[in-house]
Protein backbone atom coordinates (compact mmCIF):
# COMPACT_ATOMS: atom_id res chain seq x y z
CA UNK A 1 0.00 0.00 0.00
CA UNK A 2 1.36 3.41 -1.00
CA UNK A 3 2.25 5.81 1.81
CA UNK A 4 0.33 9.07 1.73
CA UNK A 5 1.98 12.38 2.60
CA UNK A 6 -0.46 14.78 4.25
CA UNK A 7 -0.07 18.33 5.50
CA UNK A 8 -2.99 19.78 7.42
CA UNK A 9 -3.35 23.55 7.14
CA UNK A 10 -4.97 25.67 9.83
CA UNK A 11 -4.78 29.10 8.23
CA UNK A 12 -1.98 30.03 10.63
CA UNK A 13 1.47 31.25 9.68
CA UNK A 14 3.45 28.12 10.62
CA UNK A 15 1.42 25.50 8.72
CA UNK A 16 1.27 27.89 5.77
CA UNK A 17 5.04 28.37 5.76
CA UNK A 18 5.51 24.61 6.04
CA UNK A 19 3.28 24.01 3.01
CA UNK A 20 5.34 26.50 1.01
CA UNK A 21 8.58 24.98 2.31
CA UNK A 22 7.56 21.44 1.34
CA UNK A 23 5.89 22.23 -2.00
CA UNK A 24 8.79 21.16 -4.20
CA UNK A 25 10.22 18.60 -1.77
CA UNK A 26 7.22 16.27 -1.72
CA UNK A 27 5.47 16.42 -5.13
CA UNK A 28 2.65 14.08 -4.08
CA UNK A 29 1.82 15.99 -0.89
CA UNK A 30 -1.87 16.17 -0.01
CA UNK A 31 -3.13 19.37 1.61
CA UNK A 32 -6.21 19.36 3.81
CA UNK A 33 -8.14 21.85 5.91
CA UNK A 34 -10.62 20.78 8.59
CA UNK A 35 -13.40 23.33 8.21
CA UNK A 36 -15.60 23.97 11.24
CA UNK A 37 -17.93 26.11 9.14
CA UNK A 38 -17.26 29.02 11.52
CA UNK A 39 -13.70 30.00 10.68
CA UNK A 40 -12.54 33.58 10.43
CA UNK A 41 -13.53 34.94 7.04
CA UNK A 42 -9.93 35.98 6.40
CA UNK A 43 -8.87 32.35 6.84
CA UNK A 44 -10.94 31.22 3.87
CA UNK A 45 -9.48 33.96 1.66
CA UNK A 46 -5.96 33.12 2.87
CA UNK A 47 -6.45 29.45 2.03
CA UNK A 48 -7.50 30.38 -1.50
CA UNK A 49 -4.29 32.40 -1.84
CA UNK A 50 -2.18 29.50 -0.55
CA UNK A 51 -3.95 27.11 -2.90
CA UNK A 52 -3.06 29.26 -5.90
CA UNK A 53 0.59 29.36 -4.88
CA UNK A 54 0.80 25.61 -4.28
CA UNK A 55 -0.89 24.80 -7.58
CA UNK A 56 -2.96 22.14 -5.80
CA UNK A 57 -6.39 21.99 -4.26
CA UNK A 58 -6.61 22.08 -0.50
CA UNK A 59 -9.20 19.48 0.42
CA UNK A 60 -11.84 20.95 2.74
CA UNK A 61 -13.21 18.45 5.24
CA UNK A 62 -16.40 18.69 7.35
CA UNK A 63 -18.61 19.92 4.53
CA UNK A 64 -21.65 18.32 6.20
CA UNK A 65 -20.91 17.92 9.93
CA UNK A 66 -19.94 21.43 11.00
CA UNK A 67 -20.01 23.17 14.38
CA UNK A 68 -23.78 23.52 14.62
CA UNK A 69 -24.23 19.78 14.03
CA UNK A 70 -21.90 18.82 16.87
CA UNK A 71 -23.30 21.52 19.15
CA UNK A 72 -26.66 19.75 18.92
CA UNK A 73 -25.01 16.39 19.57
CA UNK A 74 -23.44 17.84 22.74
CA UNK A 75 -26.76 19.21 23.93
CA UNK A 76 -25.90 22.85 23.36
CA UNK A 77 -22.90 22.67 25.70
CA UNK A 78 -20.35 25.12 24.35
CA UNK A 79 -16.77 23.85 24.07
CA UNK A 80 -14.29 25.09 26.65
CA UNK A 81 -10.64 24.66 27.62
CA UNK A 82 -11.50 21.61 29.75
CA UNK A 83 -13.99 20.21 27.18
CA UNK A 84 -12.52 20.72 23.74
CA UNK A 85 -15.06 18.72 21.79
CA UNK A 86 -14.69 21.13 18.88
CA UNK A 87 -11.05 20.14 18.42
CA UNK A 88 -11.83 16.46 18.81
CA UNK A 89 -14.88 16.32 16.53
CA UNK A 90 -14.08 19.04 14.01
CA UNK A 91 -10.31 18.81 13.65
CA UNK A 92 -8.85 15.48 14.81
CA UNK A 93 -11.75 13.15 13.95
CA UNK A 94 -12.14 14.32 10.32
CA UNK A 95 -8.38 14.05 9.88
CA UNK A 96 -8.42 10.44 11.07
CA UNK A 97 -11.46 9.61 8.94
CA UNK A 98 -9.76 11.05 5.88
CA UNK A 99 -6.71 8.89 6.54
CA UNK A 100 -8.49 5.69 7.45
CA UNK A 101 -6.04 2.81 7.67
CA UNK A 102 -3.68 4.10 5.00
CA UNK A 103 -0.02 4.47 5.97
CA UNK A 104 0.50 8.22 6.32
CA UNK A 105 3.33 10.65 6.96
CA UNK A 106 1.83 13.69 8.69
CA UNK A 107 3.77 16.96 8.42
CA UNK A 108 3.55 19.31 11.42
CA UNK A 109 4.67 22.96 11.37
CA UNK A 110 6.40 23.24 14.72
CA UNK A 111 9.55 25.35 14.49
CA UNK A 112 13.07 24.53 15.61
CA UNK A 113 12.86 27.18 18.35
CA UNK A 114 9.73 25.67 19.91
CA UNK A 115 9.67 23.11 22.70
CA UNK A 116 6.29 21.53 22.07
CA UNK A 117 4.57 18.84 20.04
CA UNK A 118 1.43 19.14 17.94
CA UNK A 119 -1.94 17.67 18.74
CA UNK A 120 -1.47 14.50 16.76
CA UNK A 121 -3.28 11.23 16.36
CA UNK A 122 -2.14 8.11 18.17
CA UNK A 123 -3.14 5.83 15.30
CA UNK A 124 -0.28 3.46 14.57
CA UNK A 125 -0.54 3.99 10.80
CA UNK A 126 0.51 7.66 11.16
CA UNK A 127 4.13 8.77 11.28
CA UNK A 128 4.57 12.37 12.38
CA UNK A 129 7.47 14.46 11.12
CA UNK A 130 8.62 18.01 11.95
CA UNK A 131 10.50 19.41 8.91
CA UNK A 132 11.18 22.81 10.49
CA UNK A 133 12.92 21.12 13.41
CA UNK A 134 14.85 18.85 11.08
CA UNK A 135 15.92 21.79 8.88
CA UNK A 136 16.65 24.14 11.78
CA UNK A 137 14.01 26.68 10.72
CA UNK A 138 13.09 29.07 13.52
CA UNK A 139 10.70 32.04 13.74
CA UNK A 140 12.80 34.26 11.47
CA UNK A 141 12.95 31.49 8.87
CA UNK A 142 9.17 31.10 8.85
CA UNK A 143 8.78 34.85 8.35
CA UNK A 144 11.28 34.77 5.47
CA UNK A 145 9.38 31.93 3.74
CA UNK A 146 6.11 33.85 3.98
CA UNK A 147 7.72 37.10 2.81
CA UNK A 148 9.69 35.61 -0.08
CA UNK A 149 6.66 33.73 -1.38
CA UNK A 150 4.54 36.87 -1.49
CA UNK A 151 1.88 35.14 0.61
CA UNK A 152 2.67 37.15 3.72
CA UNK A 153 1.12 36.84 7.16
CA UNK A 154 -2.48 35.76 7.74
CA UNK A 155 -4.62 38.89 7.22
CA UNK A 156 -6.57 38.50 10.49
CA UNK A 157 -3.39 39.55 12.33
CA UNK A 158 -3.91 43.05 10.94
CA UNK A 159 -6.92 43.67 13.18
CA UNK A 160 -5.47 42.07 16.28
CA UNK A 161 -6.54 38.42 16.25
CA UNK A 162 -3.55 36.31 17.30
CA UNK A 163 -4.43 32.89 15.89
CA UNK A 164 -6.65 31.18 13.35
CA UNK A 165 -9.76 29.20 14.23
CA UNK A 166 -13.41 29.97 14.76
CA UNK A 167 -14.45 33.58 15.19
CA UNK A 168 -15.94 32.60 18.57
CA UNK A 169 -12.94 30.58 19.79
CA UNK A 170 -13.04 30.39 23.59
CA UNK A 171 -9.25 30.78 23.64
CA UNK A 172 -9.57 34.38 22.48
CA UNK A 173 -8.35 37.02 24.87
CA UNK A 174 -10.97 39.49 26.03
CA UNK A 175 -9.29 42.22 24.00
CA UNK A 176 -9.74 40.03 20.92
CA UNK A 177 -13.45 39.77 21.64
CA UNK A 178 -13.52 43.57 21.75
CA UNK A 179 -11.72 43.70 18.40
CA UNK A 180 -14.16 41.18 16.93
CA UNK A 181 -17.05 43.36 18.07
CA UNK A 182 -15.47 46.35 16.34
CA UNK A 183 -14.40 44.58 13.14
CA UNK A 184 -17.26 42.13 12.64
CA UNK A 185 -20.19 43.04 14.92
CA UNK A 186 -22.43 40.56 13.11
CA UNK A 187 -20.06 37.70 14.05
CA UNK A 188 -19.95 38.92 17.63
CA UNK A 189 -23.77 38.92 17.65
CA UNK A 190 -23.81 35.34 16.33
CA UNK A 191 -21.33 34.26 19.01
CA UNK A 192 -23.48 35.92 21.66
CA UNK A 193 -26.57 34.15 20.32
CA UNK A 194 -24.92 30.78 21.07
CA UNK A 195 -24.78 31.64 24.77
CA UNK A 196 -27.58 30.60 27.10
CA UNK A 197 -28.47 31.47 30.66
CA UNK A 198 -28.35 28.84 33.40
CA UNK A 199 -26.02 25.87 33.44
CA UNK A 200 -28.25 23.12 32.07
CA UNK A 201 -27.29 21.02 35.08
CA UNK A 202 -23.75 20.77 33.75
CA UNK A 203 -22.01 22.94 36.32
CA UNK A 204 -21.44 26.19 34.45
CA UNK A 205 -23.34 28.63 32.21
CA UNK A 206 -23.25 28.21 28.45
CA UNK A 207 -20.87 31.13 27.84
CA UNK A 208 -17.64 31.50 25.88
CA UNK A 209 -15.86 33.29 28.73
CA UNK A 210 -16.21 31.96 32.23
CA UNK A 211 -17.87 34.57 34.42
CA UNK A 212 -18.58 37.07 31.65
CA UNK A 213 -21.27 36.54 29.01
CA UNK A 214 -20.77 38.51 25.82
CA UNK A 215 -23.82 40.59 26.63
CA UNK A 216 -21.78 41.97 29.55
CA UNK A 217 -18.44 42.17 27.77
CA UNK A 218 -19.89 44.44 25.09
CA UNK A 219 -20.95 47.12 27.57
CA UNK A 220 -18.89 50.32 27.14
CA UNK A 221 -17.63 50.32 30.72
CA UNK A 222 -16.39 46.73 30.40
CA UNK A 223 -14.76 47.41 27.04
CA UNK A 224 -12.95 50.37 28.59
CA UNK A 225 -11.73 48.21 31.48
CA UNK A 226 -10.54 45.48 29.13
CA UNK A 227 -8.63 48.00 27.03
CA UNK A 228 -7.05 49.51 30.12
CA UNK A 229 -5.89 46.12 31.46
CA UNK A 230 -4.56 45.15 28.05
CA UNK A 231 -2.55 48.35 27.70
CA UNK A 232 -1.14 47.88 31.19
CA UNK A 233 -0.03 44.33 30.33
CA UNK A 234 1.66 45.62 27.19
CA UNK A 235 3.48 48.29 29.17
CA UNK A 236 4.74 45.68 31.65
CA UNK A 237 5.83 43.35 28.87
CA UNK A 238 7.68 46.09 27.01
CA UNK A 239 9.49 47.06 30.20
CA UNK A 240 10.49 43.45 30.86
CA UNK A 241 11.43 42.46 27.32
CA UNK A 242 12.62 45.69 25.77
CA UNK A 243 11.54 46.90 22.35
CA UNK A 244 10.13 44.30 19.98
CA UNK A 245 9.58 44.39 16.28
CA UNK A 246 6.00 45.14 15.26
CA UNK A 247 5.96 41.98 13.15
CA UNK A 248 6.37 39.86 16.30
CA UNK A 249 3.39 41.50 17.93
CA UNK A 250 1.24 41.09 14.81
CA UNK A 251 2.23 37.45 14.55
CA UNK A 252 0.85 36.68 17.97
CA UNK A 253 4.14 36.47 19.81
CA UNK A 254 2.92 38.81 22.55
CA UNK A 255 0.79 36.82 24.96
CA UNK A 256 -1.18 38.05 27.92
CA UNK A 257 -0.36 36.66 31.34
CA UNK A 258 -3.79 35.10 31.82
CA UNK A 259 -4.21 33.69 28.33
CA UNK A 260 -4.64 29.92 27.97
CA UNK A 261 -2.82 28.12 25.21
CA UNK A 262 -4.92 27.54 22.11
CA UNK A 263 -5.14 24.10 20.53
CA UNK A 264 -2.10 23.65 18.30
CA UNK A 265 -4.11 21.84 15.65
CA UNK A 266 -6.13 25.06 15.22
CA UNK A 267 -3.41 27.68 15.44
CA UNK A 268 -0.27 26.31 13.75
Amino acid sequence: MKTRHILSLSGGKDSTALALHMRDKVPDMEYIFCDTGEELRETYAYLDQIESYLGKKIKRLNSKATFDHWLKVYGGYLPAANMRWCTKMLKLRPFEMEIGDDPVVSYIGIRADEDRTGYISHKNNITTVYPFKEDGIEYAGVMKILRDSGIGLPPYLEWGRTHSGCYFCFFQKKIEWVRLLEKYPEDFDKAQAYEKSGDGGLGRPFTWIQGMPLSELRKPENIAAIRSRHEERLRRQRAQRGSRRLIETLAGMELEDDSPTACLICQL
